[in-house]
Order: structure tokens, then sequence, then C-alpha cells
């Protein structure tokens, strides 16, 4: 892989506080790369100091292995890049004229402009728009006048912060859809910031998780999900189970791992008397009625009490009391056909190869 855009010892420091903090960071030519975490963990920061719109205040940005700002003019790399940000930032003119708009500024003349932007109009549904004024389009097709221009540019370098976050369920789909389509085709390297894990895993090749200006975890969206790092991206990735344990036995290839007077069996490594945290997706949680009459493969099998259940829209979100806090998805369909209610008996289930082992000690 090449390497387009690097960050070393990156620092953002304003009114005295340390934004942003990244030893080293590699972005890799025709990648999409989503920073994700909580309000405040600097995403727009860094994606802020990495297109240069905001000075870092310590550290370099490499862009093909050439330092922003001494080799290479700031300008000059910026005009490789473009940015789409949350609010819609068009010009009083048409539709039309704002997707020519970066390319006028570049120098190409209209008739040529005009060529170049056709096939964006039509990728992002809006050339039905293009002699309507900026003015009059809703929030989504704004935002689709604002990722068409971007690309038109075809730029080295797509920014994007946080572009979704305003519209409406639908709408974002809609575009999130049609992005995720020609991401595909131009294979243009993307940093994107936003707080929706789903946006991210659907379109990333890589997440990074951010707290309190530093990356806590980059890697494949899979390995993210279901092998955190801490517990603070165990939770922040979904992660509703989350236990504090000690190693009471092992063998080649699992442990039995102690947690509040229960027993439990993971596929991973330690020594006796390790401290350690075990995450458990709730996706990973199987659920039956405590008859007798149901059968199961996983290693870990406990009884407990449902003390409550949450509705998310296509599924709920089940709590049990076990002698330990578990929690379960469970569809619409599958909650119907338990006749599962707030206080019931139930049986849960959990595969040892679906839970992951943080050592505590680091060992």
């Amino acid at each position: 892989m090449t390497t387009i855009l690097e960050a070393k010892n990156l620092k953002v420091i304003r009114g005295g506080s340390l934004l942003v903090d990244v030893l080293d960071m590699e972005i890799f030519e025709g990648e999409t790369l989503s920073l994700i975490g909580p309000n405040g963990a600097g995403k727009t920061t860094l994606l802020q100091a990495l297109s240069y719109l905001m000075k870092p205040s310590a550290g370099e940005i490499l862009f093909r292995g050439q330092t922003v700002g001494a080799g290479q003019r700031v300008l000059e790399y910026r005009r490789k890049l473009a940015m789409v940000f949350q609010e819609p930032l068009l010009f009083d003119t048409t539709v039309i004229g704002n997707v020519m708009s970066g390319l006028k500024i570049r120098g190409v003349g209209a008739s040529e402009a005009r060529r170049i932007v056709e096939p964006q109009l039509e990728r992002f549904g809006i050339a039905h728009l293009r002699d309507r004024s900026a003015r009059t389009l809703s929030g989504g097709e704004a935002q689709r006048t604002s990722l068409a221009r971007a690309f038109a540019i075809s730029p080295e370098i797509l920014f994007l912060d946080e572009p979704f976050a305003a519209l409406d369920p639908p709408t974002r789909e809609s575009i999130v859809s049609d992005l995720e389509k020609v991401l595909a085709e131009t294979k243009t390297t993307t940093i994107m910031a936003t707080h929706d894990r789903n946006e991210a895993l659907r379109l990333s090749d890589r997440i990074a998780v951010m707290e309190g200006g530093r990356i806590a975890q980059i890697d494949r969206p899979a390995v993210v999900m279901n092998r955190p790092v801490d517990q603070f991206v165990a939770s922040f990735v979904g992660t509703e189970t989350i236990l504090e344990g000690e190693v009471r036995d092992t063998n080649e290839t699992a442990l039995i791992v102690g947690v509040n007077g229960s027993e439990i069996e993971v596929v991973g490594k330690g020594r006796i008397g390790e401290k350690v945290v075990l995450c458990i997706r709730p996706e990973n949680v199987t659920l039956a009625i405590p008859d007798g009459t149901v059968k199961t493969s996983a290693r870990n099998a406990f009884r407990g009490r449902i003390g409550r259940i949450v509705p998310l829209g296509l599924f709920h979100k089940v709590e049990i009391a076990c002698g330990f806090a578990l929690v379960a998805y469970v569809t619409t369909h599958a909650l119907e056909d338990l006749s599962l209610k707030e206080g019931d008996e139930i049986a849960a289930s959990v595969k040892a190869t679906a839970i992951h082992v943080i050592r505590k000690s680091g060992a």
C-alpha cells in the first residue's frame, strides 16, 4: 500500500488546551478512513489540521513524502484536496455553477468545466436540478451538490466532516448509498469524521477511534469492532457487556475466567491469577426459554432473569441478570416467538470464540 498522507508528532493546541496529539498516522492511497469518537474527541480538529485549514502547533504533515509548508507550499497542497462539511457551503448561483466553481478557480474553461461536471451531476442524482438556484435546494439536495463539486475536481484526498449529520434518515441513507458507489468507482482517498458507527462501518476500509485528541485504535472495521484494544474502545463501538475478571485456569487454547462467582470460558492466552476484561457483543448472545429442550454447542450457558427490554427499532435490547449483567440483541420476531417479558427466567449462551479478552497487564 502506498502512503499518500502522514502525520508525525502532530499536536494542535488552542487556548492552552491540547486538542490533538497524534504520534504517527498514515493514510493509504485509495482507502477510506473514518475518524470516530465522542463529542470533543478531536475528530474535526484533526481533519482540519490534516487539510491545513488549521495550522498544527507542532509536528509535521507529509503529502506523498514531502512536508507540507516546507518543500511544498500549503496552497499547492490544498488545491489537491476537496472538503465537504456538515453544512453545505454553496455560492449564490445555480447548481451547475456551484459544481463547476472548483474547476473555474483552477483555471478550467467554462465549456470544459461543463463537460467534466455533467457525469458528477448524474452520479449524485442532481442532473435535473442543474439550473436551479442553490437557495431553493433542500438539505439533501444541497449536500449532493457539495459532493458533486468535490468530486468534480478529482481530488487526491477528500475530507468529509460529519457530512450527513444534519439529514433525515431516508435522505441520509440515499446519499450514503450513492457515495458508497462513487467511492468504489473512483477509489478516491477519503478521510471522514463521523459520530455514526454504522456509516463508518459501511464506508470505511479502516476506522480510527479517537479519545481526548489521541487515536486509541486504528485498524480494519472488523478488528476494531471485535477486538478492541481497551474498555473505552469496546464501549464506544457497541460492546454492551464488559466484565472484569480473573483467570482461574488455563489450557493450550482457552482460559477459565471468574466473574462475580461465575466461570466463563474464553479462547485466549493468560496466566492464572491475571486480571482480564471480557468483551461480549450483544449480537453474539443467544437466548432460549430454560425448559431443558434447547441444546447449545456454546461452552458458556447461563440462567438468569430479564431485567429490562428496550426497543431499538429493528431489534430489542434485552438486559439479563445472571450473576453478572449480560446484554443481548434480539429481533422483534424472536422476541415475540419466545414471548419474552421483563421478569421472565431466560437461558443465555455465548460461544467461547465470541468473547474478546483484554489483558489488563498488557502481557
